[in-house]
C-alpha cells in the first residue's frame, strides 16, 4: 500500500507566502481606490464650500463650535471666538495726526489704554462734525463726566462716559436698543453729543450749554465750566502739535461782583429735567479732573 504524499514543509511556506502576497496586493488595492475616492470627495466639498458662502458660514460655526466644547472640556472655562468683534478699539496708526495726538495725550493723563481712546477719539470727531459740536469739546466734557470710565455712575443717575441721565433721555437711547446701552461706549458718547448739543443750542452758547448739561441750578455751574473749556483748549493745543502739560492753562473764575448769569429758559421735561435731577452732583462732577 503507498502512503500518502506530505507536503514538504518547504511547500507550506510557498503556499502562505502566497497567500499574504495576494492579501497585502489587495489590501493595497482598496486603499489606493479608498484615497481616491476620498480625494474627490474632500475636492468636492471644498468646490461646494467656495461657491456657496452660507454652507461655508455653517462650517466654520460648527467648527468653532466644536473647538471651543474641546476648551471647555479641557479647563472648564468657555472661549468665545466672536469676542473681539465687541470690543470698542481702534490702532491709533490709522488715525489721521492730530487725532493720534489728542489719543495719546490723554491716554498718558488719564491712564486709559491708547487703543479704546483711540476709537472715542475717531468717533467724537466722526459724530461732532455732524451735529455740528467741537469734536475736542466732546471730548473735553467727557474727560470730566467721567474721565473716560465707560462704566461711571453718579448717585443721581447718570451713566456711562458722558454721564448721560438715561430715565430723562430713555428716548435717545430707544434706537439702540434701550437704557442698558448707556454703558455702551460709542452709544454714550453718540447719546451725550446729542444732549450737549441740544443744551448749547438752547442755551445759544457754549457755556450756557454747559451749565445746562452738568445741571447748574442753584449755582452757576462756573467751576464745571471753567474745567471743560481749560480742557478743550488743551485739546486744541495737542491737536496742533504742541507740547502741553496736564494741567497746563486755567480759566480764571469771574470775581465775585461779575453779574449773574441769565435764567434758564424753562421748558417741559428735556434738559431743565436732567438740570434739576444732577444739581447735587456738581461737587463731584467737578472734582472728577
Amino acid at each position: 500500500m503507498t502512503a500518502p504524499h506530505v507536503p514538504r514543509p518547504s511547500g507550506i511556506f510557498q503556499h502562505l507566502h502566497t497567500a499574504a502576497t495576494g492579501v497585502m496586493q489587495g489590501f493595497l488595492t482598496i486603499t489606493r481606490n479608498s484615497m481616491a475616492v476620498l480625494g474627490l470627495v474632500l475636492a468636492l466639498g471644498a468646490g461646494i464650500l467656495l461657491t456657496q458662502p452660507h454652507l461655508r458660514d455653517s462650517a466654520e460655526e460648527l467648527a468653532f463650535g466644536w473647538l471651543m466644547d474641546r476648551q471647555i472640556a479641557a479647563n472648564g472655562i468657555g472661549v468665545d471666538p466672536s469676542a473681539i468683534d465687541r470690543v470698542t478699539v481702534a490702532d491709533p496708526s490709522e488715525l489721521p495726526e492730530h487725532q493720534a495726538l489728542i489719543a495719546d495725550w490723554l491716554s498718558r493723563k488719564y491712564r486709559v489704554a491708547k487703543e479704546p481712546l483711540s476709537a472715542l477719539v475717531a468717533e467724537a470727531y466722526d459724530v461732532g462734525g455732524k451735529i455740528g459740536v467741537d469734536p475736542k469739546l466732546i471730548l473735553a466734557v467727557m474727560a470730566m463726566e467721567s474721565r473716560f470710565n465707560p462704566f461711571a455712575a453718579s448717585p443721581v443717575g447718570a451713566h456711562g462716559l458722558m454721564q448721560v441721565m438715561t430715565r430723562v433721555h430713555t428716548d435717545k437711547f430707544e434706537g439702540f436698543g434701550g437704557a442698558m446701552a448707556a454703558f455702551d461706549p460709542v452709544t454714550n458718547l453718540r447719546v451725550g453729543a446729542m444732549v450737549l448739543e441740544e443744551a448749547i443750542r438752547r442755551a445759544g452758547s457754549v457755556e450756557g450749554g454747559l451749565r445746562l448739561y452738568v445741571g447748574a441750578v442753584t449755582t452757576d455751574g462756573r467751576e464745571y465750566i471753567d474745567r471743560v473749556l481749560s480742557e478743550h483748549e488743551r485739546l486744541q493745543r495737542v491737536a496742533q502739535g504742541q507740547r502741553v502739560g496736564f494741567n497746563a492753562f486755567q480759566r480764571r473764575t469771574p470775581p465775585a461782583t461779575t453779574a449773574a448769569p441769565a435764567p434758564i429758559p424753562t421748558a417741559p421735561g428735556g434738559v431743565e429735567l436732567e438740570a434739576e435731577a444732577k444739581q447735587d452732583n456738581l461737587p463731584a462732577v467737578a472734582q472728577a479732573s
